[in-house]
């Protein structure tokens, strides 16, 4: 199958819908949305979550830009992208909650694709998730990670362990020498085998993010407002 960008861009709205609902009927608070358009085309669905049950504040994202032409500050490194139009979309999204107990969560997923005619598009995906606890629980971790696994496992053996590298290499803080968080997954420029494999890829991490965060953020409300109580 040949890249299609709206089909892409029909999943990522879908994604932001789900994720946005399944964090609101967790949280007992609902989502603000911000339509917002691109002058140069495009524009995106910016919505946050504030002052909810569990949640101080959650950004769930979506932007489509698109264009005629890449900036050349774009193609000086990809020069393969001069001349040609070009749409690039994802989700993104920023989870803070209330009690310390509860990580900080991230993810996005994203699509970029460059056109001109006569000549073979060039697209990728990229994305991924990493979790930031502030409290480490070994039970949180194990979860995490095993989620990770478990949904690149029908993409190969090797997929799970190359991705969490990269996320680990990725946030790394060089300045501290530390590790910013406990990783999960990182990967981009993905564009092999072929499209329907790497979407597919892609709908199973953004699928995976409520798999792997929310019970984590579920099991550690009730255990961290007994400590906090205690």
């Amino acid at each position: 199958m040949k890249p299609d960008a709206h089909h892409v861009k029909q999943f990522l709205l879908r994604l932001q819908d789900d994720i946005c609902q399944t964090l609101s009927a967790v949280d007992g608070a609902n989502f603000v949305e911000d339509s917002w358009r691109r002058e140069a085309g495009g524009g995106g669905r910016s919505r946050v979550l504030r002052n909810g049950g569990i949640f101080e504040q959650a950004g769930v994202n979506f932007s489509h830009v698109h264009g005629d032409a890449m900036p050349a500050s774009a193609t000086a490194h990809r020069p393969e992208l001069a001349g040609r139009s070009f749409e690039a979309m994802g989700v993104s999204l920023v989870v803070h909650p209330h009690n310390p107990y509860i990580p900080t969560s991230h993810a996005n997923v994203r699509f970029f694709i460059a056109e001109k005619p006569g000549a073979d598009p060039v697209w990728w995906f990229g994305g991924g998730f990493d979790l930031t606890p502030y409290y480490g629980f070994e039970e949180d971790a194990v979860h995490w990670h095993r989620t990770a696994r478990d949904l690149c496992q029908p993409f190969g053996d090797d997929v799970y362990p190359r991705y969490k590298k990269w996320c680990d290499d990725y946030f790394f803080l060089k300045h501290r020498n530390e590790q910013r968080g406990i990783g999960g997954l990182f990967f981009d420029d993905l564009n092999t085998p072929d499209f329907d494999h790497c979407f597919a890829f892609m709908q199973a991490v953004g699928n995976g993010y409520t798999e792997a965060y929310l019970p984590i953020g579920r099991t550690t409300q009730s255990y961290g407002l007994g400590r906090a109580g205690a």
